[in-house]
């Protein structure tokens, strides 16, 4: 579903923009550093256990002399008893309904503004399409992953500034 955002057109036109209600489902993993601006992700057909302890190794393995505080959410495959989390990780569950507390989420919201405002797509492809090509240029701008995610009490926290 499209989200509707302000655009330009030249006068007297006004915008025009599809809106489509078909859905499918694909799911994309990701884990930020918000001191470093490293952004870890990684794109899957199920959300389940095992995906979530795949993208868990990925990202000890992205960060193997780090320890790692992910924070969660309590999607059913964050919170399973059968989880295998890698020894140099934690994993923090949110509050119900605080979604503004985790760092992840405005890169989300980074994303939907950035790669899809006012798109429609004919299939599944496209979306996919998309994501592989704006995650990978997201990732790689560190500076701006910091920026979103790097918010003052998370440097008091870390007594960094």
């Amino acid at each position: 579903m499209v989200r509707i955002r302000k655009c330009w057109s030249p006068a007297p036109l006004r915008p025009v923009v599809q809106n489509g209600y078909q859905r499918e489902y694909t799911y994309v993993y990701g884990a930020v550093c918000p001191k470093d601006g490293q952004f870890e992700w990684g794109i899957t057909r199920k959300m389940n256990t095992e995906q979530m302890g795949g993208f868990l190794r990925q990202v000890s393995l992205a960060c193997p002399d780090d320890y790692v505080l992910m924070v969660v959410d309590g999607a059913s495959s964050h919170v399973a008893k059968e989880l295998a989390v890698p020894e140099n990780m934690e994993l923090f569950r949110l509050p119900p309904y605080a979604p503004e507390l985790n760092p992840q989420e405005h890169i989300w919201d980074e994303v939907r503004e950035k790669d899809f405002p006012n798109r429609v797509f004919d299939s599944m492809d496209g979306v996919l399409s998309q994501l592989q090509s704006g995650l990978p240029r997201l990732s790689a701008e560190r500076q701006r992953v910091r920026s979103i995610t790097f918010w003052p009490w998370i440097k008091a926290i870390l007594n960094d500034s």
